[in-house]
């Protein structure tokens, strides 16, 4: 998902003490425990199986329908309680297991079922919630997230979800938490019959119903993040192709409006340089099995898997802008690049607990960069990626706080993607960084993680311990400054604002024209150098990090100019 659009808009014109304000942490309730953490009603059962049936009634914006929640028992149930999910205003008719009608008490958005029948450690058992209501509108999807009931430019109806940080309780009963994913999942959508319904995974069957709707059920067979679970209904028409790609053949479906579809033809033929692109650096992509499908929608996009949504109105850039300001992001679709990369990490790599979004947007935004690398050069993905830094607002940590379905900062974007540029020079070994990145993705296929686990990966990967990269970056607003001082033919260098113990090494010019490896410290450290003039001392600017040249004077901050 990409949420910088908001940051842009309102950094600008922030003062500095609404950025203070910005900079503190929320008073986090007993609802955000709730719902962010791996509660005892939660722990002690794993899904294994959604079947999910809804009916959508845009006349008056309802939904009514169930979701049979097959699991497994991983230990006893505390006072034998199921934490189920489903967001206020929706209403609970009724939850059934074993044909038995079950009491549950609600607390907030959560409730708690009390069983009747014994759950034996390793065992399956499914559970039926019945609900209906009219669930939370969406006013600025994709970021406050939510049902979207809109119309197209023909006053047609046009329904879809987004529910991405509001979580997929928003409109169906689950156990809404990001590590615990269901090996696989049936959505069936009921819609009335002038509009069609595109899913996530496979068309499986089409039923036309006697009361003027139809019923299409869509099927999964991976393990899938609930909040990529989506409706999307809409007058659509609908095209394929087939990509050659690393496992075979991957269908490719396109549902564009049908006023629509011959620019849609052309637009969309970005995909198939974008899969071979990121299958290149990434690895094959992971829903061979369910397709590739891109959804138009009245929002602007969110990588809901195998069925990503797209509403950047068919311009190249993010809505025509370069978010860059390089010019080279206007050279390709945002939506299609970002949401689609969205696919490897956040979808079938998935953070464990929100804190950890760094997972899917860091590396979904660098992958701008090396799409913009693939299509343009080295030097070009280089260039995108260095012009995203002035987007970085280094407000709070990246990393957000655990157990409260909590985000970091938004630099979790362009600051991370950053961070993922700087410790691919570090590596300094292209064959190799690629052999990193698709090794995350080998060896985290379609599975929930947390960063610890990411960072090792990376770090083994490397051959370098990066913990400290990886806080600096990550854990604190600090960026780090490299401080020297030349005087004649010595450079002394060291670190400061950063992590105690920070050793990055950094290529600096040592000889005019060459770049060479240092490795400072926070400790003063002396070299020779070989510059015609002192001017002449640069880093390189793919670490995202600041100099500061010690023996140049500073500006006067006393000096008041005229008319200031």
């Amino acid at each position: 998902m990409m949420k910088t659009a908001v940051f842009l808009c309102s950094c600008l014109a922030t003062s500095p003490v609404m950025l203070a304000a910005q900079a503190a942490l929320p008073v986090f309730t007993h609802a955000d425990t709730i719902r962010g953490s791996n509660t005892p009603q939660r722990a002690w059962w794993d899904v294994a199986f959604y079947n999910l049936h809804v009916k959508v009634n845009p006349a008056d914006s309802s939904i009514s329908g169930y979701n049979a929640i097959t699991y497994r028992v991983l230990k006893p149930a505390p006072a034998r309680e199921m934490q189920i999910d489903l967001q206020m205003p929706l209403v609970v008719d009724s939850i059934v297991q074993d044909g038995l009608e079950l009491s549950a008490r609600r607390d907030g958005n959560a409730f708690f079922v009390t069983l009747i029948a014994p759950q034996k450690r390793g065992t399956r058992k499914t559970i039926a919630v019945y609900y209906h209501g009219k669930p939370i509108v969406a006013t600025h999807a994709p970021w406050d997230g939510g049902f979207v009931w809109a119309r197209d430019s023909l006053k047609r109806d046009w329904v879809v979800t987004a529910n991405e940080g509001l979580g997929a309780s928003a409109w169906w009963p689950n156990k809404d938490i990001y590590s615990d994913e269901p090996d696989s999942q049936r959505i069936a959508i009921t819609v009335p019959d002038s509009l069609l319904d595109a899913s996530n995974g496979r068309l499986r069957h089409t039923t036309r119903n006697a009361d003027g709707t139809t019923m299409y059920e869509w099927f999964v067979r991976n393990p899938i993040n609930n909040y990529d679970v989506a409706v999307n209904a809409g007058h659509y028409a609908h095209f394929g192709d087939v990509y050659q790609g690393e496992k075979g053949e991957l269908t490719l479906d396109f549902y564009p409006l049908d006023y629509h579809v011959d620019t849609a033809r052309k637009q969309f033929q970005q995909v198939k340089p974008m899969l071979q692109c990121f299958e290149s650096w990434f690895g094959p992509f992971p829903w061979y099995e369910d397709g590739y499908k891109l959804i138009e929608t009245p929002h602007l996009g969110m990588e809901h898997q195998s069925a990503v949504a797209y509403g950047n109105h068919y311009m190249n850039g993010y809505l025509g802008r370069d978010r860059s300001q390089t010019g080279r992001g206007l050279l390709w679709d945002f939506i299609i690049i970002h949401e689609s990369a969205h696919e490897w990490f956040g979808n079938s790599i998935t953070m464990k607990d929100a804190a950890d979004m760094w997972i899917h947007e860091s590396f979904a935004t660098y992958a701008e960069g090396l799409y913009t690398e693939c299509q343009q050069g080295k030097k070009a993905g280089a260039e995108y990626t260095i012009g995203q830094r002035k987007l970085i607002r280094n407000d709070v940590p990246i990393i957000g706080v655990y157990g409260m379905n909590h985000e970091g900062s938004g630099d979790m974007y362009d600051k991370g993607g950053n961070l993922l540029h700087t410790i691919r020079q570090l590596v300094d070994d292209d064959a190799r960084w690629r052999g990193i990145l698709r090794g995350l993705g080998k060896t985290f296929w379609h599975q929930t993680v947390t960063t610890k686990q990411i960072e090792d990966y990376i770090s083994r990967g490397s051959g370098m311990d990066l913990s400290k990269v990886f806080d600096e970056y990550l854990r604190t607003t600090k960026i780090p400054k490299l401080e020297y001082k030349i005087e004649g033919q010595e450079l002394s260098y060291r670190w400061s604002n950063v992590v105690p113990g920070f050793a990055m090494p950094v290529k600096v010019t040592t000889s005019t024209g060459t770049y060479s490896w240092i490795k400072p410290t926070e400790t003063w450290k002396t070299t020779l150098i070989h510059l015609a003039r002192p001017e002449e001392f640069r880093v390189d600017e793919n670490f995202y990090v600041n100099a500061k040249d010690l023996l140049k004077p500073a500006p006067d901050s006393t000096t008041v100019r005229k008319g200031s």
